[in-house]
């Protein structure tokens, strides 16, 4: 019997806020090393020579985490449910985040970011395919939309809280993790879902992912048009000091500063990105233009000789803006397969993208040992570019497609 959509009552309207709140405290836990950086690894006893490398690492710990708990999580979420995934998930990350606060050198620290990392990783996927799954095709759209936009200010939050201190600040995110463990309690698990755990189609199997080839093309290519997003935080904005003391900057670079005005601009450019996608009636033409437009911002990012303080936060809003396709990225991976393996799918691979800022991290820095760091920034958005836009070509339109249906295994 096929699942017909609720109309938007007040449940509905909770599950999205609910989600978005969650997302809120997952962005917050994602980017809250990134602020704290500088100050942390320094208290800890990290040298200034050794800085962006062993920043660097603890970062790609954090994104190894996100890899294996994007596989855990969406497995579990196709398996037992969407619910179970969303309380599973914020109790660890709440945890690490406690944890990490208590940390006093660069082995626990990088350890409990990767434990963390696991935990964040099924926020997203859970809560977009939950969203996507009780909303009707037309407005789901506006649902992950509103899920992007709330969640994405946790950015702006680990900016103010890391202003009391990097402990505090790691406390304060396992705080609100438990805040909204609590307020989930109301909420309910997707129709759709509940209609297939009464089939007999195989529920979040990985194999299906790799066992034919149509499908993991479609998977690697949903993959693939997310990569240039994480580039520009997790490399351009975050490494920023650096680049700034490439281009002649006037001060030092803030790398908290830049996410917050990053984030803002990517709540910004996700709600651009959902109404053109909602306007056009297609998700790859909104992506297309995003693309291109990431790939002007870093330009210009790249090439500000001179930078000052002021011109960074500007940028970092610009390059925010333009890669704010966020929920328009992740709500093309949810509509492109069945409700069967669609957790697994929605949650790895936002996760996955993620996790590609480990291997971008390791070539840029061979780039950057050849090239130095500007140059080697364009050599990455250009090569970066091109492969995305190679990916989404290949991808369907999925504007309103009915998700009311299962895969073959």
């Amino acid at each position: 019997m096929s699942y017909q959509s609720p109309a938007i009552t007040k449940n509905v309207i909770f599950l999205v806020l609910v989600a978005a709140l969650g997302y809120f405290v997952d962005i917050y836990d994602l980017v809250v090393f990134s602020v704290i950086r500088l100050k942390s690894l320094a208290d800890i006893g990290v040298s200034a020579a050794d800085m962006r490398t062993t920043g660097a690492h603890v970062l790609d710990m954090q994104m190894a985490g996100l890899l294996i708990g994007g596989l855990i999580w969406g497995v579990i979420g196709d398996k037992y449910g969407r619910i179970k995934v969303l309380f599973g998930s914020i109790l660890l990350y709440s945890l690490a985040n406690f944890a990490n606060g208590l940390s006093h050198d660069i082995t626990s620290y990088s350890i409990i970011r990767f434990i963390a990392g696991i935990g964040l990783a099924g926020e997203l996927g859970a809560g977009i395919t939950l969203v996507s799954e009780t909303m009707s095709k037309e407005n789901r759209g506006y649902g992950t939309m509103i899920v992007a936009v709330i969640g994405l200010f946790g950015a702006v939050a680990a900016y103010y809280v890391s202003s009391y201190g990097w402990r505090n600040a790691y406390f304060v995110g396992g705080g609100l993790g438990i805040l909204l463990l609590l307020l989930r309690m109301g909420t309910f698990e997707s129709g759709m879902f509940k209609n297939v755990a009464q089939s007999k189609a195989s529920k979040g199997n990985l194999l299906m992912l790799f066992n034919n080839g149509q499908r993991f093309k479609k998977y690697l290519c949903c993959i693939l048009i997310g990569a240039p997003l994480w580039y520009v935080v997790g490399v351009l904005i975050t490494q920023s000091p650096e680049f700034g003391k490439e281009l002649g900057a006037t001060e030092l670079l803030s790398p908290g500063i830049g996410i917050m005005y990053s984030y803002i601009g990517i709540a910004i450019g996700d709600i651009v990105a959902g109404l053109l996608a909602q306007f056009t009636r297609s998700r790859k033409l909104t992506m297309f233009i995003f693309l291109l437009l990431t790939c002007v911002s870093s330009y210009f990012y790249l090439s500000a000789k001179g930078i000052t303080p002021d011109q960074f936060k500007w940028l970092s809003f610009f390059m925010g803006c333009t890669v704010g396709y966020w929920a328009t990225f992740v709500t093309i991976a949810s509509e492109q397969f069945g409700t069967n393996i669609r957790s697994t799918v929605t949650t790895t691979v936002p996760n996955f993208v993620r996790g590609a800022l480990i291997p971008i991290n390791a070539i840029f820095n061979i780039l950057v040992a050849h090239n130095g760091m500007v140059k080697s920034g364009y050599i990455m958005m250009a090569a970066l570019t091109i492969i995305s836009l190679i990916a989404l070509s290949q991808l369907k339109e999925t504007f309103g497609k009915d998700l009311d249906y299962v895969e073959a295994s």
